[in-house]
Parts: structure tokens; C-alpha cells; sequence
């Protein structure tokens, strides 16, 4: 949570929740009420501008500047003297987004991170102004914050950036194939008259691969491998209720990244099991629970050894995967990245949500 010294001139004070999006299978197909922009694959980051005060606020409520003080100090000389911006860290290598290097910076080491920030400078992309002077903007149309901040950064110089969007559904799949190999995660589209509202899923986002974030809830030894390589992770997902589900694996790790994974859940193991959701373990075997576990069998796996070993919970990691069957993923998963900057209440079903095909609305009535 945000404690300042002081108190912010500005409508409204840090924390708040950021507006989020449902991923869909493509974009709206229906309708012109749409403000498409480009989806960039970042660290998701509010921005509180106050006089000589600069608060950079995380996906998940926490201060983000000792990370970033290269941004900070950008942000301070190049913002409007009082806003509130919503938008995307980002670090461009070579020509392409570079998530890895924001990874990096979240170190404790305030050297480390500032050898990091002369090497690898960041850069801002805004694409919401919630508050300007006096201003709340938040129950405004989409369409009038967009043209509000587009007055208000007309003057700003890189690092600082504003997103680049058009209401052109044509335009919107153009960028959509082309910026894929700038590492751009798909597209977003904003309803036109959509108020800014904090934690909800309201916009939609079209990316090029179906991802989720997902709890680390436990893990299996690599065979052969006890005690030195880890198998793979055991994912989680909570549905509407809180309960935490097991809603798969990912397991595609080369020798040197599963005696990294041993070594990095090492300390997570101790005391894990009296705490956690899926602690009963008879309950684990059982294939008719309503609650998804990682222990139970089924024809597929009958015989297998499906041991595993808790941790715990706090470890959030990005996932590819083809198909959700009911609850669950239907092959492996793809590990992709961490995610330290998404707490794991963020990861829930409701991020899988897709649009069906109109096809299958037709036949099903739904």
C-alpha cells in the first residue's frame, strides 16, 4: 500500500485497482464502438504526478519506482504538473520489447538496479489520463479520456510515449499481424463509452496465443531426479469463490532450468503443507471432488507416480496453453515467464473468459 509523507495534490489519492482486460478469440466484429490500441507486453503501471512528486504504482497495488529510477526522474521533468496516467513500463532491445530486462530489475540491490537502468534505459507507454489538475476523469467515456490525454502529453519526449489508437477496426488487425515481431502481445479494444473501472474486466484483449497467469502450487521430482530436479510446476487457478483449483502442468525443462527450479523452491517447501488449500490429501485422491487437485487419478495416468511436494503460494507464472477442457488445461502447458508483478488472487478463471465463435453461438443459442 502507498504511504507518503505527504499527501498528493491530486483527486484522488494511490493505491487504486487498474482497469482490466478478458481475453477474447478476435477482435470485435460487430459494431464501430471501439477504441483499438496496440497491447504491450510491459510491467502495467500507474503513474501519480504531484509538483516535484512522482509515485509509480504496480499492477498489484505496490510501489514501483525503486525500480525504475531512470523513468522516475523522466516522469518528474516531462508530466503535465498534476495527472494520473495509466500505462505499460517497457524495455526495447534491439528493435523488440524486451520483458526479460524488466525482470531484472526487480532486484533489492539499489547498485544492481541502477547499473541496469544506465544499460538498459525504460521507457513509459500511457494510454489512459484518469486525473488532470482538479479533475477526476474516471466516470468519463473512453473516447473523452483519450482525447484528453492526447492534449495533455502533446508535448512529451521519449522515454515518455502515448499509445498510438484508432476507432479503424481494419487498421487494428494491420497492427495486429505486423507488430507481433516487435513483440507486442496482440490488441486491445476499449468500448467507446467504457468510465474507467478499476478491477474489472472490461476491455478485451485479442493476443496472438492464448496465455494465463497461474498460481505455482506445488511440484513433482524430475524422475530420477529427487531431491536435485523438479519435474514440473502444478498450476492453480481460483474460481468465483476463492477456492484455488489445479488446473494443470508445465514440464518442458531443460536439465540446467529444473536444478534452477529445485534450488528456487527449496525455501518455499518448509511449513507449506499444514497452510495449504490442498492439504487433504485423502481428499487429493479423489477423482469426484468438485475441487480440481493435483493428486487425483484417472485412466490416464492410473499407475503413475503422482507425488508431489507443496510450497508456499506466492509464486505467479505466465502460461501458453492450446484448450481449457471444463476446468482444466487440456494438454501441458508452455512456461513462458514469471511474473512478479501479478500477485496470485490475479490469477483466476475469469481471465479465460473468450467470446464464442459465432459459429457455435448459432448452433448452441448461446
Amino acid at each position: 500500500m502507498y504511504r507518503a509523507e505527504v499527501t498528493l495534490q491530486l483527486p484522488f489519492q494511490p493505491p487504486i485497482e487498474p482497469m482490466l482486460a478478458k481475453a477474447t478469440g478476435e477482435l470485435p466484429t460487430e459494431g464501430t464502438g471501439f477504441v483499438y490500441e496496440p497491447k504491450w507486453d510491459g510491467f502495467r503501471a500507474l503513474v501519480y504526478k504531484s509538483g516535484d512528486e512522482v509515485y509509480l504504482q504496480s499492477r498489484d497495488l505496490k510501489p514501483l519506482g525503486r525500480y525504475f529510477p531512470e523513468l522516475e526522474a523522466a516522469l518528474r521533468t516531462g508530466l503535465p504538473d498534476r495527472c494520473v496516467l495509466d500505462g505499460e513500463i517497457v524495455i526495447a532491445t534491439a528493435g523488440r520489447l524486451d520483458f526479460d530486462a524488466l525482470l531484472l530489475r526487480i532486484h533489492p540491490a539499489a547498485s544492481r538496479v541502477q547499473m541496469l537502468a544506465e544499460q538498459s534505459p525504460s521507457s513509459y507507454i500511457a494510454w489512459d489520463l484518469l486525473a488532470s489538475d482538479d479533475d477526476d476523469l474516471r466516470e468519463r467515456p473512453q473516447i473523452e479520456r483519450r482525447a484528453a490525454l492526447e492534449r495533455a502529453l502533446a508535448g512529451v519526449k521519449p522515454p515518455i510515449h502515448v499509445t498510438p489508437a484508432t476507432r479503424d477496426r481494419s487498421i487494428a488487425a494491420d497492427w495486429f499481424d505486423r507488430f507481433e515481431g516487435a513483440g507486442l502481445d496482440g490488441v486491445v479494444a476499449k468500448p467507446e463509452a467504457l468510465p474507467y473501472t478499476p478491477g474489472k474486466r472490461v476491455m478485451l484483449k485479442i493476443k496472438h496465443q492464448r496465455t494465463a497467469d497461474c498460481v505455482v502450487g506445488g511440484f513433482r521430482w524430475y524422475k530420477g531426479g529427487k531431491g536435485t530436479l523438479v519435474g514440473s510446476l502444478l498450476l492453480g487457478l481460483y474460481d468465483d469463490t476463492g477456492r484455488l483449483h489445479h488446473v494443470g502442468v508445465t514440464s518442458a525443462f531443460t536439465r540446467e532450468v529444473r536444478a534452477e527450479l529445485a534450488a528456487k523452491l527449496a525455501p518455499l517447501r518448509d511449513g507449506a503443507r499444514e497452510v495449504h488449500p490442498w492439504r487433504d490429501w485423502a481428499e487429493w485422491q479423489d477423482q469426484e471432488t468438485e475441487q480440481r487437485l493435483p493428486g487425483a487419478t484417472s485412466r490416464w495416468n492410473r499407475g503413475k507416480d503422482l507425488s508431489w511436494e507443496p510450497i508456499q503460494l506466492g509464486l505467479v507464472c505466465e502460461v501458453a496453453f492450446e484448450h481449457l477442457q471444463g476446468m482444466r488445461f487440456r494438454h501441458a502447458a508452455k512456461f513462458k515467464r514469471w511474473r512478479p508483478d501479478k500477485p496470485p488472487s490475479a490469477c483466476r478463471y475469469d481471465q479465460l473468459d473468450e467470446t464464442p465463435a459465432y459459429e457455435l453461438q448459432k448452433i448452441f443459442g448461446g
